[in-house]
């Protein structure tokens, strides 16, 4: 590092990228907690914890990285980050990692 700005650009890039982690997390918990302690008779997914977690949390992560890039104004290296979000996106979207428990749907099931 060069000077004093570079040092605290880079922490502050690093408490952005944190940031996002933990966000990430938080959105994931009310999921978590519906699949894993059950819903409908006790039914437990696990893939919400396998799946559903990781990809919160590298889906917060990437967010993190291409704030921090977009702030920086540097657009190209912002297009690695912003790929790799859709990347996770779809993936999340295709195996439908915050899927919960069945709920019970009554009767009329």
């Amino acid at each position: 590092m060069e000077n004093r700005s570079e040092a605290v650009r880079g922490i502050a890039g690093c408490l952005v990228v944190a940031g996002g982690a933990a966000a990430g997390m938080l959105v994931w918990a009310p999921y978590g907690r519906r699949g894993i302690f059950g819903g409908f008779e006790g039914v437990t997914e696990w893939n919400v914890l396998w799946l559903g977690l990781p990809v919160m949390t590298l889906g917060g992560i990437t967010a993190g990285l291409t704030l921090v890039a977009l702030a920086g104004r540097k657009w190209r290296r912002a297009l690695g980050p912003a790929a790799a979000l859709a990347a996770l996106t779809g993936f999340g979207v295709a195996f439908d990692v915050l899927e919960g428990p069945p709920l019970a749907c009554g009767p009329v099931c």
